[in-house]
């Protein structure tokens, strides 16, 4: 009852009633008061919808205070030294290497801006899974990384919290989380009864309670101590969780929460029933993991309780594998038992699939230490259910992202994961889980023996791992692991490692691959990725963890266990897969992983641990079977490259590349080659080399005959499976990765060979150059060593420019010394991942040459000496020196010699490589090594001993061959000892031949060799194991070689040879020289060996021959005699037909050689024609004009190239030529500002760009006034419009037909493949220079440029031409008739005005009146003059034709818009020509007759017009071609009122007693000679006659006054006129040059005026520098001046009071706009990126995912955001209209690039921000930090200046208006 009362009263006043009820010592009723009202506050069966209940908790923890109060006051108590933020995926974060102890360590943007990183080695980066801030947490990172608040230890100075304060929260949250807890347990169904969606809705409802829960964990250290107790108290869990007894609902309720947990265990109870009844099975069916048996439990009731923990499944039956083997590991397969809120809570979470409040609650907890090790103890106690649920859960991914963001923070510090190994057996809970997992999805392996095979493999198929879902448990292993103790714990622990291995042999020989040999494959599986993924993170970079903390002495018993363990396990694989010897034909895994773990121990025990080798290696007959399977690998690699697995498909040459990619090649092939050497060193070379022949299948081929037969490869295969055995062996005898060299000594390769390859990236680079791949390994790449010995070979080059505008980034190049002394191309083919680059690193190398004038001919790869091997490996040397090999050799050398097929020159290279390795190689202990036994099986033995040295010069003399009946060998009639009977190819058969052969005869094939080693191995096979005797052996061996009987169209052939090896590397030496006796006796005394490091066969040749002669006296005797032997050596008899064939080979490819390079330079020079035919065309109007001599007068027409058709001629109304342009609406000259400096990108909330004082803006506040004020039709007249949205005609200066033209675009048309532009919209490329165009020009028919009459100088006076030009005026524009030329004239004119938008169109008060589109027209012609200004600089000192002038088309643009002006008359009452010449009566006294007329607006005074538009206006209207005397009076004329405009606007800067001073002197000297050219008198009658009318000069006193401090002297006035005329004779200069073709001279700056008013005329004879130049001695007045003056003064005096007010701004001249610029960009990107990357969007007010900002005006938009759509345009594309007139250039905030739009279509520009090394880092990747680059961004300003966007980026695409 009291409970009810208390609910209705106010909650406030209940609150505070409750706490001094409880605060009291006897709070017993408080306490009784308190639970009732809880009771039916948060009573569960409410919905959690209800607010209610969280607004009562609010109150009564605040105990009366306001909520947000009590929160203040909480954290004013925090004494927390972390900062322990949690963030969600996405969220930007920090990590820096330097601070951080953990390699996890991360810190939010906030902490890691306070701290001190600078110099540090940091990256910013984009969360992935979520994670939390570690700043003040000293076990993950250094305490001088801290920020500034977690610095100070802040818990020592913080008050006590008085208990009060959180008495109610003690009180009331226990009851607020089991509420919570009950509404999930009613919540939950499970997964197979529901939808996801139902648990989706009860996690939303709970949204608000949750929220809360987080919202405390934030009120700091006090608050979270209060949730840390209620979480962890066992009592109170046991007194709520079960409920009343009364209370029925909380009893169903507990009931759903038993039945949930009892599926908890890892087996669910189910199986553990079957389990049962398959006891007795169990021991026989584990055969996949039998190796478990010697550690089975001995006790029944032991392994009764074991059985249950089965789970494995093979394909068919079931199979119960045996998985733990000890007693301990019980739990971890049991139910789960909760003994507080915290365990309930964490069930809950992961019942339900993570969700991320739940996640970030449970996060936010962390900083508080109990909490932590409770926390990270029921973590672990859930681990195995955890797993359990990601395994079934059907957003894994997302999963896996949670879980791997609780468990990072609990396992990244090394004291906590210790405690939880030891206390909570995490180790054993892991290795379980892992085994669990994996079990789900094995098969049975078909490698081997398919039928009776007893391995078991994972299949890679499965969902399990082609997603990835074991990663979240992978990388926690890992991250424990990477601890010390950790990892000791688990190399100690013999049985975990007995699982461990147990498991890696799943991953053994996966993904098996079958060679296809019929046709392709229907399906090409893609599991690979799977198997590649699951091998490098579930096996070997646990290895590496391992591995790291092997490193010393005191751990070689790690070792040694692990290597036991490995062998054990290795030998359980080879009886389980059946191997015995052979491997089965056309199978090949990548997955060796047990091979590796080995290996990689292997080579740390030797190498870190000085541990003997041979105490860790097994017998012969293992290392034997160890060698098999990375054997097949590496022939396989050779067979892929061969292209004979190419019926498999492209995944297995994907295959070959991933296993030597850079990520993985130090986890697989570099083992693989590194065991080989192990094995190469300890057993029997002549058997190694044999079967490495063997194994590549090269075999037949290796026969002196020129013809053999090969059983298992096609002919195209064997070179390059030759050349890869080869190699191979090259590699195997050369590489010293793990056979002693140092780390350094490894990176220093590893870059070099990764350089040579190609130039690179710093980023690049870190990326190829193999780490150790556990990250926690130490050596971090990017450590220092990485940067020393990156400068210590390469070079860097700078980022630069290429002319097509393609950026390059930073990148680093070999020093010259690298390529000279360290360029190592074994090392490149083993690093390859494409066989190209290979090449790639041999071309540089033979530029490099070439540049230093070491070698100019192909040279060889080059030699290169090895560091010395480590005394364990010394037997590796004996590969080089076994007989086999140097009959290989000897038999390769004869067949290159003789030009047998499939020899190659990489064939020759690579044996002479052995040799010469042999060379450097000596086996040390030459005599005990001769085995009797060898000499005893095989007296047909080529060579006496094994030494390379010795068997050099030894001379073979006849050799027996078995060939084909078709050989050239085969003698037509055999010597009858032969024909008796077929011999066999071994020597036995030698002793029946006729006598004085048989001593010669040592006609030993190779492969008896390979016979006797068979034997052997068959022995020691027999020796060592009765079982493999048994066996029956399907095949003998030896039958490999030997066709059963023998076939009969092999023969048995005896050649006569007389070579040793010497002799024949000395013929191979004339053979390439092409030379007879190219080498002469006494060459060896003069041979330096210097010049041998570099050179191509020749050079190699000789350098063998050096090195033999120096090391043995035999050898140098033999090579002397040789060359001695002054004839030529007698070749074998078959050979002249080859040798004269070799020689008509030369001659025949060096003829072939002379006539490609003829072609090659006659194509260079024809290519330099076109460039330059290209590249500097001239609008040919100005060619044509720099042709015209003074004299000549040329009235030829002009001819024009089509580039379609071809053909040249002029153009003609009916066939009219146009010229391919380009039209695009620009905005570029309305963003010119007064100021010279770029405005700065606003980078904090004070700063603001402000477009007012743009010349934009500037101009349309001018046109608006003057609307107000004047008649529309004469303010269209006076001003110029398209600063803003002007159409801007560029031309890439090629004509063609404008029929051709339709018939091009017709066939662009209906080509299918465009790519970039629309056809639709008339977009085309040039056809010859494929420069973007989008409409034609038409040419006008006639002659070039108005030439002869019209240029000759006039003597007519002024006046007279000044009546001609209005007589011409009056002449009515001539229609031209209708033709092909007006139509195209017309359609460009609409096309015109389609590039803009309407609004940039229409200014005046009617639209779609003539005088709009008259306005529109001659400002067209004004946009394309001032761009060309602003092109040339801005001035026209450089004269000449600029760059800008080969684009513009301008004479040819007036014609066209001269001709759509013409149909435009102006009314001869309103011509302007007669105002400016004439003193007309004023015409308001005749029209005030009429005194209806409504009083209209005046017409604009003249002093208001813009001067160059009226003479535009002028030219335009004018009947063409207009003469240029009358273009001289025109110009002129306007002149005058140009200068009168400037006296005016300059009378009205100065003071009124300055105006008074002047006005009197001018008038005095008014009646001087020459007073109308002095502008003191001029200047003094404008402000006589302007001061008429008081108000004009009023307005302007109280600023003027302020402005005027300076005095203003004759030289201030005439500098101040100067500048106001020069833009003037600027535009009238440039309009002169394009009509009449007058070259612009160049001057000085401060001599512009003078020289542009002699261009035009106005001046006859530039002023001598000594004296001053005058601007009023330009003028010419037609009239009187002073009356004209007076006239003009007159129209402003007359206006209206309230119109002169405004109109004064007229006056004010228009400033001096500089050049337009993008807004200035601070240096840092991270400026850039943290103010604006939080910002939100000023449209939509939410911060947009992919924010950009514009840096033309700097507006902040968002990227493809749909909330800033309208009318299905997205928002940047909507600025880049109004901003730029579609034209935008856009930052994108979160990807450091620009991308420009342009029109329709769009690309991706680049990054003007470069990090330290010169690159750029696209979509912050790195996240480094990044510094502008002021040369990309000047490129960038200057693409936009000059609107080349389309030209220069290649890459555009169509944008859908979705950006």
């Amino acid at each position: 009852m009291m409970a009810a009362s208390l609910l209705r009263r106010d909650k406030k006043a209940t609150a505070t009633q409750l706490k001094a009820d409880l605060n009291r010592t006897d709070n017993s009723s408080g306490v009784r008061q308190l639970n009732e009202l809880l009771d039916s506050v948060l009573n569960p069966e409410n919905p959690p919808a209800d607010t209610e209940a969280l607004d009562w908790c609010k109150c009564l923890i605040a105990g009366g205070e306001s909520f947000e109060e009590f929160c203040k006051t909480v954290r004013s108590y925090d004494n927390a030294t972390l900062c322990g933020l949690v963030w969600t995926a996405n969220f930007v974060a920090y990590r820096c290497r330097t601070c951080g102890i953990s390699p996890c360590m991360s810190l939010c943007a906030e902490c890691f801006n306070n701290g001190d990183h600078t110099g540090h080695d940091f990256n910013m980066f984009r969360s992935q899974a979520g994670g939390a801030c570690d700043c003040g947490d000293s076990n993950v990172m250094r305490e001088s990384g801290f920020c500034r608040r977690h610095r100070l230890r802040t818990g020592e100075n913080v008050p006590s919290v008085p208990r009060e304060l959180l008495l109610m929260s003690e009180m009331v949250l226990p009851r607020f989380i089991i509420c919570i807890i009950q509404y999930l347990r009613d919540g939950y169904t499970e997964p197979d009864t529901s939808s996801d969606r139902d648990l989706q809705k009860v996690l939303q409802q709970l949204e608000p309670q949750i929220s809360f829960l987080e919202e405390l964990t934030k009120m700091g250290g006090a608050m979270r101590t209060v949730l840390t107790k209620i979480l962890t108290n066992q009592q109170t869990f046991k007194e709520l969780s079960m409920g009343q007894e009364e209370n029925l609902y909380a009893k169903q309720n507990y009931d759903k929460y038993l039945s949930a947990l009892k599926n908890s265990g890892l087996v669910s109870v189910e199986e553990r029933a079957q389990a049962a009844d398959l006891t007795a099975g169990a021991e026989g069916g584990a055969g996949s993991l039998g190796l478990l048996g010697a550690t089975a439990p001995s006790s029944p009731d032991e392994s009764s309780k074991e059985e249950d923990q089965d789970g494995g499944q093979s394909v068919g039956q079931r199979k119960r594998v045996k998985l733990s083997s000890t007693t301990k590991d019980q739990s971890i397969m049991d139910s789960l038992k909760h003994k507080c809120f915290l365990e309930e809570l964490l069930f809950w979470t992961i019942k339900y699939e993570f969700p991320q409040k739940m996640v970030t609650f449970l996060l936010n907890m962390l900083p508080d230490q109990d909490y932590k090790i409770t926390f990270t103890k029921t973590f672990v106690q859930h681990y195995a259910f955890i797993m359990k649920t990601l395994m079934k859960s059907h957003e894994s991914d997302t999963m896996s992202n949670r879980i791997v963001h609780i468990s990072v923070q609990l396992f990244s510090n090394e004291e906590l994961a210790r405690h939880v190994t030891e206390e909570c057996q995490l180790l054993d809970i892991m290795v379980t889980v892992l085994l669990y997992m994996m079990e789900s999805c094995l098969i049975k392996s078909e490698l081997q023996d398919e039928e009776n095979s007893r391995h078991v493999v994972v299949n890679c198929g499965e969902a399990l791992l082609k997603n990835n879902t074991y990663w979240p448990l992978v990388s926690d292993f890992i991250n424990i692991l990477s601890h010390q103790s950790v990892a000791k714990k688990f190399l100690e622990d013999h049985s975990l490692l007995m699982l461990w291995m147990s498991f890696v042999s799943f991953f053994q020989g996966m993904n098996l691959n079958k060679r296809e040999l019929n046709e392709h494959v229907e399906f090409e599986s893609q599991t690979y990725y799977a198997a590649f993924a699951a091998e490098l993170e579930a096996c070997a970079q646990p290895m590496w963890g391992l591995l790291t903390h092997c490193k010393v002495k005191e751990t070689q018993e790690y070792t040694k266990t692990v290597v036991r363990y490995c062998l054990e396990t290795l030998q359980i694989w080879f009886d389980a897969i059946g191997f015995i010897d052979e491997p089965a034909p056309n199978q090949v895994t990548f997955h060796l992983p047990l091979h590796r773990y080995y290996a990689m121990f292997l080579s740390k025990a030797v190498k870190c641990q000085g541990l003997d080798l041979d105490s860790l290696l097994p017998d012969q007959e293992m290392l034997m079977k160890i060698m098999v399977h990375p054997l097949q690998i590496q022939a396989s690699l050779s067979e892929i490259h061969s292209n004979m697995w190419v019926r498999n498909g492209l995944q297995i040459k994907g295959q070959a590349m991933t296993y030597v990619q850079s990520h993985f090649c130090n986890s697989m092939i570099d083992p693989d080659i590194y065991l080989l050497q192990v094995c190469a060193s300890r057993l029997d070379p002549d058997y190694f080399i044999s079967s490495v022949f063997e194994r590549f299948k090269v075999v037949d081929l290796l026969t002196m005959a020129s013809q053999h037969q090969n059983a298992v490869l096609d002919t195209e295969q064997e070179r390059p499976m030759l050349e890869g055995a080869l190699t191979f062996l090259v590699i195997l005898s050369s590489l010293r990765i793990h056979l002693g060299m140092a780390d350094d000594e490894i990176l220093r390769a590893e870059m070099v060979s990764q350089l040579c390859m190609n130039d690179r990236t710093h980023s690049s680079l870190l990326d190829l150059i193999p780490e150790n791949p556990n990250p926690k390994s130490g050596i971090v790449p990017g450590s220092c060593s990485f940067e020393e010995m990156l400068s210590a070979v390469a070079d860097f080059k700078a980022p630069v420019f290429e002319p097509g505008g393609s950026m390059q980034q930073g990148m680093y190049t070999p020093k010259a010394e690298v390529w000279e002394k360290e360029f190592d191309p074994i090392m490149v083919v083993l690093r390859t991942v494409y066989r190209r680059d290979v090449q790639s690193a041999m071309d540089r190398y033979s530029a490099f040459l070439k540049q230093a004038g070491m070698h100019t001919g192909n040279p060889w790869p080059p030699y290169k000496e090895r560091t010395p091997l480590h005394p364990c490996y010394k037997g590796l040397v004996k590969l080089l020196h076994c007989k086999t090999l140097h009959i290989v050799i000897f038999t390769l050398l004869y067949k290159i010699w003789m030009d047998h097929q499939n020899m190659s020159e990489h064939v020759l290279c690579m044996v002479l490589y052995l040799i010469e390795l042999g060379l450097d190689n000596q086996v040390q202990d030459n005599k005990e090594d001769e085995e009797p036994c060898i000499e005893e099986h095989c007296h047909d033995s080529w060579f006496p001993g094994t030494n390379l040295l010795s068997n050099l010069h030894h001379v073979i003399n006849f050799v027996r061959v078995r060939v084909p009946e078709t050989a050239p060998e085969v003698k037509r009639d055999p010597p009858p000892s032969t024909s008796t009977e077929p011999a066999s190819p071994f020597g036995q058969n030698s002793r029946r031949l006729s006598g004085n052969w048989r001593e010669n005869l040592r006609e030993a094939q190779l492969f008896s060799l390979v016979a006797e080693r068979r034997r052997k191995f068959q022995e020691i096979i027999n020796r060592s194991s009765t079982e493999a005797a048994q066996a029956v052996r399907p095949k003998s061996s030896s039958t490999r070689w030997v066709p059963p009987g023998t076939p009969p169209q092999l023969v048995t052939e005896i050649l006569e040879i007389r070579e040793s090896m010497l002799s024949l590397l000395i013929k191979l030496h004339q053979k390439l020289s092409a030379k007879q006796n190219s080498l002469s006796a006494s060459w060896l005394e003069d041979a330096d060996m210097g010049r041998h490091a570099h050179g191509d066969g020749i050079t190699a040749i000789e350098r063998i021959l050096v090195k033999a002669a120096a090391r043995s006296r035999q050898s140098k005797r033999s090579i002397q005699e040789i060359c001695g032997k002054v004839c030529p050596p007698v070749p074998p008899k078959k050979n002249s037909p080859a040798d004269k064939k070799t020689m008509d080979k030369e001659e025949r490819r060096q003829r072939a050689r002379e006539r490609q390079q003829k072609l090659l330079a006659e194509f260079a020079s024809r290519q330099k024609s076109f460039m330059e035919t290209a590249m500097d065309v001239e609008s040919p109007d100005t060619e044509a004009a720099m042709d015209l001599g003074g004299s000549e007068v040329m009235e030829s027409e002009v001819l024009y190239d089509c580039v379609i058709c071809g053909q040249s001629g002029p153009s003609t109304e009916d066939r009219p030529i146009g010229l391919v342009v380009l039209l695009q609406a620009s905005s570029v000259l309305g963003y010119r500002c007064r100021s010279q400096e770029g405005k700065k990108l606003p980078t904090c909330d004070e700063e603001q760009v402000y477009p007012a004082d743009t010349c934009g803006a500037a101009h349309d506040v001018r046109l608006m006034i003057m609307q107000n004020l004047f008649k529309d039709s004469s303010c269209l007249q006076s001003v110029s419009i398209g600063w803003d949205g002007g159409v801007y005609v560029q031309t890439c200066g090629h004509t063609l037909h404008i029929d051709c033209h339709k018939s091009y675009m017709e066939s662009l048309r209906n080509d299918q493949v465009l790519q970039g532009f629309s056809v639709d919209k008339g977009e085309f490329t040039c056809p010859l220079c494929r420069q973007f165009a989008n409409s034609v020009l038409p040419c006008r028919p006639g002659c070039g440029v108005e030439a002869g009459t019209w240029h000759v100088p006039t003597s007519k006076k002024a006046c007279v031409l000044v009546k001609e030009v209005e007589d011409l005026q009056l002449q009515l524009g001539l229609f031209p008739t209708e033709s092909n030329l007006s139509k195209e004239m017309e359609l460009i004119i609409k096309d015109i005005k389609n590039a803009t938008q309407k609004k940039y169109m229409d200014y005046g008060k009617n639209p779609g009146s003539p005088d709009n589109d008259f306005l529109f027209i001659y400002s067209v012609a004004r946009t394309n003059l001032e761009l060309e200004l602003l092109h040339r600089g801005g001035n026209l000192c450089s004269g000449g034709a600029s760059a800008a002038a080969k684009r513009s088309c301008l004479n040819q643009l007036f014609h066209v818009l001269a001709m759509h002006m013409r149909l435009y008359s102006i009314d001869s009452a309103y011509n302007p020509w007669t105002r400016l010449t004439t003193v007309t009566q004023r015409r308001e006294e005749t029209e005030c007759l009429d005194e209806d007329a409504v009083e209209e607006k005046p017409e604009v005074p003249m002093l208001f017009r813009d001067v160059p538009s009226l003479l535009i206006i002028f030219v335009l209207t004018m009947p063409e071609p207009l003469r240029k005397e009358h273009f001289i009076c025109v110009v002129r004329m306007l002149y005058n009122l140009q200068y009168a405009q400037g006296l005016a606007a300059l009378s009205a800067k100065f003071s009124p007693e300055e105006r008074q001073a002047w006005s009197t002197s001018g008038t005095l000297k008014k009646n001087a000679a020459n007073a109308e050219k002095s502008f003191e008198v001029l200047l003094g009658h404008v402000i006589t006659e302007l001061s008429k009318d008081r108000s004009v000069y009023k307005v302007n006193a109280e600023e003027s006054s302020m402005l005027s401090s300076s005095v203003w002297s004759p030289q201030s006035i005439e500098f101040s006129l100067q500048q106001f005329c020069l833009p003037f004779l600027r535009i009238a200069s440039l309009l002169q040059h394009h009509l009449y073709g007058d070259n612009l001279a160049g001057c000085l700056e401060e001599e512009e005026f003078s020289s542009l008013a002699v261009c035009l005329e106005l001046l006859a004879l530039a002023p001598q520098p000594s004296n001053p130049m005058y601007s009023a001695s330009c003028l010419e007045w037609p009239v009187s001046a002073f009356d004209l003056i007076t006239h003009w003064c007159a129209e402003v005096t007359e206006l209206k009071e309230s119109q002169v007010e405004q109109s004064l701004t007229f006056l004010v001249p228009g400033p001096l706009w500089s050049a337009p610029r993008l807004l200035q960009l601070p240096d840092n990107y991270n400026i850039i990126f943290q103010y604006y990357h939080r910002k939100s969007c000023t449209a939509c007010k939410k911060v947009p995912k992919d924010p950009a900002l514009c840096l033309v005006c700097g507006a902040f938009v968002c990227l493809k955001g749909l909330c800033c759509k309208q009318q299905g345009i997205c928002e940047c594309v909507l600025h880049s209209q109004h901003c730029g007139a579609a034209t935008g250039i856009f930052l994108l905030i979160n990807a450091s690039v620009i991308i420009i739009i342009r029109g329709h279509r769009f690309c991706l520009w680049g990054s003007v921000y470069l990090d330290a090394h010169g690159e750029e880092d696209r979509d912050l990747r790195r996240g480094k930090p990044l510094f502008l680059c002021e040369e990309r961004y000047r490129v960038l300003e200057q693409q936009w200046v000059s609107h080349t966007f389309d030209h220069i980026n290649k890459r555009w695409g169509p944008h859908y208006n979705g950006l």
